[in-house]
């Protein structure tokens, strides 16, 4: 007996038009998704797989976007030829969409409340106080604590795995045959993620919905799909069963992404000088930030505490990795060393120094040993800036280049990280968000600092630009005899690259050890949790 094909796409084709002409998004795309059943698909970014699913939701602008020819029928109707008041009553109704970002989806002005409400007051006929109750009833199966209070709040009083819990909640009150997820886990920390991941799973089962789930994380599409799509630059590669596409690829793209995820030890051998005194040593640092509670006439002054009485080294040559959940205060740790966060007690030594205490004059001078990679560089870049000026500038303000020579250094920084020379005079937003990294990654070492402070740098990127950076990374502190703390939550990067691991949570260290030791042996639970949530192929 075989299933009932829920949804067929033919021949799908989708294209944009730009300044420089026509580019082709999904060209010839074909597949079908069966009732009940989940339907990967991979891919890197700019391979299609979004633009694909919001042809099928209506959700293309045009212009400058153009679904050019291709059908995708569902119950035996072609969503691309409805009219739009057709296909909204189909969108969020019987074909429902969970976005990447949910705090740019959802809206901020209104509370969570009116937003589920909306939703069952446009596709069902009931009266408010049921829809509410629906709403509430919706909360709890998405695992909201405390569901009837907090129904009535707005979207930035909940943490990003809760609003991604909204968005969920949002998309089954229709009661959709269908549901696509688009890379619904990629901006969370791994734990989260695999709350998210079990409750799309269980409810996918509970509610007997066909999922069309986007990413491009294998070890995610493995744990989730019954099949799986296989797309790059816009044209099918490879598709099949899960366990056929994993165990045994047929296309080079496909091997290329598979031998992109990371589960081995670090390449290459250590080069910490364990046996010379720390470069960086952190004491008892308390680092906390004050807020304001209560009623606008009594006002109550609270301090929450980002980073509680924690000290650790790192020894020159040697990669430390810094890893925890999101609030955990890693990233609060790595910008108060570098003084982007004031302390309130503690010492930060480096290189014999203590920082804290530094003024400005003497801490501008600091800077240029201490150098700081961020997660997102297009936020870290300045967008009317070129490459070159934004090298060019640390160099000359620091003393390192005169006009005469500051040329063959900025050239000589991107041969380091892998650009061609002639991108010199783009702007940011002309890269690719792989290439963008590596432009602040020659930022950063452009001055020669002894000490780069590495913030998620590679969090927000697909697998194969993700393996690609890493290894830059690996290849420059080896080459440049760079010492890193590298800030991540992602347990699989941090054992590629780090010698020794460091563990935050809630502000405090709790472990800590050499990274095969730690990975093979934690000794605490909230270790083993974070080990246990990484998706494996």
């Amino acid at each position: 007996m075989t299933s009932e094909k829920l949804l067929n796409v033919e021949n799908l084709r989708v294209l944009f038009n730009t300044r420089n002409g026509q580019t082709v998004a999904v060209e010839n795309l074909s597949f079908s998704l069966e009732a009940g059943k989940v339907l990967g698909i991979v891919g890197e970014s700019g391979s299609g797989k979004s633009v694909a699913c919001y042809a099928l939701m209506g959700l293309i602008p045009s212009p400058p976007g153009k679904i050019e020819s291709g059908r995708a029928l569902f119950h035996g109707k072609d969503l691309l030829q409805m009219p739009e008041s057709e296909l909204r009553h189909v969108r969020g109704h019987k074909i429902a969409m969970i976005f990447q970002d949910p705090m740019t989806c959802l809206n901020p002005y209104m509370r969570v409340a009116d937003q589920l409400i909306e939703v069952l007051l446009q596709h069902k006929k009931m009266s408010k106080k049921e829809a509410r109750e629906k709403s509430i009833a919706a909360l709890v199966e998405v695992g909201i604590q405390n569901a009837t209070k907090r129904i009535d709040e707005y979207p930035h009083q909940f943490s990003g795995g809760m609003r991604q819990r909204v968005m969920i909640a949002m998309a089954l009150l229709g009661e959709p045959e269908i549901l696509i997820a688009d890379e619904p886990t990629t901006a969370l920390d791994v734990t989260v993620q695999a709350q998210i991941l079990a409750l799309i799973k269980g409810l996918q089962k509970s509610h007997k919905l066909a999922v069309i789930f986007i990413t491009h994380d294998l070890g995610v599409a493995v744990q989730m799909a019954d099949d799986v799509l296989v797309m790059e630059k816009g044209r099918l590669v490879e598709q099949g069963t899960t366990e056929a596409i994993f165990k045994n690829p047929t296309q080079e793209y496909t091997k290329k992404l598979l031998s992109a995820v990371l589960a081995t030890a670090k390449p290459v051998a250590s080069a910490a000088k364990m046996d010379e005194a720390p470069l960086l040593d952190v004491k008892n640092l308390q680092v906390g930030y004050a807020s304001h509670a209560g009623s606008l006439f009594n006002r109550i002054k609270q301090f929450a505490r980002g980073v509680d009485d924690v000290s650790i080294n790192i020894y020159r040559g040697e990669i430390l990795g810094l890893v925890g959940e999101s609030g955990s205060g890693k990233s609060t740790l790595g910008r108060s060393i570098i003084r982007l966060v004031n302390a309130q007690s503690g010492e930060v030594i480096f290189n014999g120094k203590e920082l804290l205490g530094l003024s400005p004059a003497n801490l501008t001078e600091m800077r240029r040993d201490i150098q700081m990679i961020f997660q997102d560089p297009y936020a870290s870049l300045n967008p009317r800036m070129t490459v070159f000026d934004t090298l060019a500038e640390p160099l000359l303000v620091h003393g390192l280049a005169t006009k005469s020579t500051v040329l063959d250094q900025v050239n000589e920084l991107m041969d380091d990280v892998g650009l061609d020379r002639r991108f010199i005079r783009k702007y940011p937003h002309e890269f690719s968000g792989g290439q963008r990294q590596r432009i602040a990654i020659a930022r950063a070492i452009a001055l020669k600092p002894k000490l780069i402070v590495a913030d998620e740098p590679v969090s927000a990127l697909d697998v194969t630009i993700r393996a690609q950076i890493l290894a830059l990374l690996l290849e420059l502190t080896q080459k440049h005899n760079l010492t890193m703390l590298f800030i991540s939550h992602d347990m699989s990067v941090v054992r590629y690259l780090c010698d020794r691991v460091v563990v935050m949570q809630k502000g405090m260290l709790i472990e800590e050890g050499i990274t095969e030791q730690l990975f093979s042996a934690p000794q605490q639970e909230y270790t083993r949790q974070l080990l246990a949530a990484i998706p494996t192929l």
